[in-house]
């Protein structure tokens, strides 16, 4: 029923949606970096922590919402942490200098 609302279920989506963004972001830097076993390993942990998302808001449509939201705080911490990446910048991201992701 979409009126009862959860809120530690709405939290757990808000957070985890935006875990699986910030983690999407590092599978894409992975890809672009050719590095197939940091991709690999951030794409299982891209669908681990989607799962509750889609779990929790197959039962009531209204946790899309705390979903989009995850979703763009996700994108926006991302993106905020490689805009203050060192002098390297992105390309040193997507290189694979950050968050273990070693040549």
């Amino acid at each position: 029923m979409p009126g009862n609302i959860d809120p530690l279920i709405a939290l757990g989506v808000v957070v985890c949606t935006a875990a699986t963004d910030a983690v999407y972001v590092m599978f894409t830097a992975s890809v672009a970096a050719r590095r197939r076993f940091p991709a690999a390993t951030w794409s299982s942990i891209w669908y681990l922590l989607s799962a509750f998302a889609v779990i929790s808001y197959t039962n009531n449509w209204i946790y899309v919402c705390f979903a989009a939201i995850g979703s763009w705080i996700g994108a926006f911490a991302s993106m905020s942490f490689l805009a203050r990446a060192p002098s390297a910048g992105p390309a040193a991201f997507a290189a694979g200098r950050y968050f273990g992701v070693r040549s």
